[in-house]
């Protein structure tokens, strides 16, 4: 059942906002509904509205349709392998009953830990059912909401191991095409990971939070905003320093996936 909730909402769009932002027509909009692609959020008065996660997967739909030129099917076929989170030989995370067990410890209910996230009860309800995938910009917010880091998140080892071998990294996976694997666990004053952007992916919304950052570029793109003030491009060869209390929003805007090593000091992404 497709949820409703209230039009005022947090970080919702109508039609005509969304369909701006994407270059397309409204009309299309409610035909990749009617086939099945996207489901939105419905307003009390059963207008359309579109959430920042949702409109990460409508810019996937759109570079699925027009660069690599695939039909429904197809696209479907991509969305769904994107959502299952395949593992690739790593273990991916249940998110859903991870962020479950999180709220119940922090005492809140669905409601008020929705608000404190900037989100919807309904689209938290629905990622703590497994219906949906947050984006990483969600994903910081609902971290600092309980009082932890992402690090939380993942399904760690009992016992940390100073090597981790390829096979044995756990891994985060949002429905718009980012990969995020854990590098190292048991590290106190860091937290590594390896990144894995696909093509039109990013953080979709800007977070910030204690410490530094940086990015070491293994392959790929990716564009960085700090504090909408600074725009750096990273390429393949690239490091990059900053301060994780400057608001950061990262997308990759090439046709080819971004790989990078991310290490945050201390962890509190």
């Amino acid at each position: 059942m497709t949820p409703r909730v209230q039009s005022h909402r947090l970080g919702f769009l109508t039609v005509g906002q969304t369909a701006r932002i994407l270059g397309i027509s409204p009309s299309t909009l409610r035909l990749w509904e009617n086939v099945g692609l996207v489901s939105p959020a419905r307003s009390n008065g059963r207008y359309r509205l579109y959430s920042p996660e949702l409109l990460a997967v409508l810019k996937r739909i759109k570079y699925l349709r027009d660069v690599k030129l695939l039909n429904f099917p197809g696209i479907k076929e991509v969305l769904g392998k994107m959502t299952k989170a395949r593992s690739n030989g790593h273990a991916v995370t249940d998110l859903g009953a991870k962020l479950r067990r999180l709220r119940k410890r922090r005492g809140l209910g669905l409601v008020e830990a929705a608000r404190q996230a900037k989100i919807s009860a309904g689209f938290l309800s629905a990622v703590e059912l497994s219906r949906a995938n947050p984006s990483v910009a969600t994903l910081q917010r609902l971290a600092a909401t309980y009082g932890t880091t992402i690090l939380d998140f993942y399904d760690l080892p009992r016992h940390p191991s100073r090597l981790v071998r390829p096979r044995d990294r756990r891994a985060l996976q949002t429905a718009s095409g980012v990969r995020i694997e854990l590098l190292s666990t048991g590290a106190r004053l860091l937290e590594s990971q390896l990144f894995r952007v696909a093509p039109g992916a990013g953080s979709d919304g800007s977070y910030s939070h204690q410490g530094e950052e940086f990015i070491f570029m293994i392959k790929g793109t990716l564009e960085i905003w700090l504090d909408e003030l600074e725009c750096h491009m990273l390429r393949e060869g690239d490091s990059f320093w900053f301060e994780s209390t400057l608001g950061h929003r990262w997308y990759n805007p090439s046709k080819d996936e971004a790989v990078m090593i991310w290490v945050n000091s201390p962890p509190t992404f």
